[in-house]
């Protein structure tokens, strides 16, 4: 599975999607909107505005968070076929 995570510093639910990929050893590669050229672009150019975090799962792009309520553990456990924690 290529699991990659558009992120920023600054951003507190990206810090938990983190924190879930590392805590269910879950290899990913991040990328920092901040600091990559263009990809806060590709951001916009598939979720339709600049949303972090974002993963893209084997080329699925999938938001692991709901505004207001943060990040989707079950959901996103569900999806790796993880436990919860």
């Amino acid at each position: 599975m290529n699991v990659l995570v558009y992120s920023a510093a600054w951003c507190r639910d990206c810090r938990e999607a983190k924190r879930f990929l590392q805590t269910h050893n879950i290899p990913h590669t991040e990328i920092d909107i901040e600091t990559t050229p263009g990809a806060a672009d590709e951001v916009v150019a598939h979720v339709g505005k600049r949303a972090i975090p974002q993963f893209v799962i084997d080329g699925r792009w999938v938001q692991p968070y709901r505004p207001g309520a943060g990040f989707l553990h079950k959901e996103m456990a569900e999806l790796f076929g993880v436990t919860s924690r």
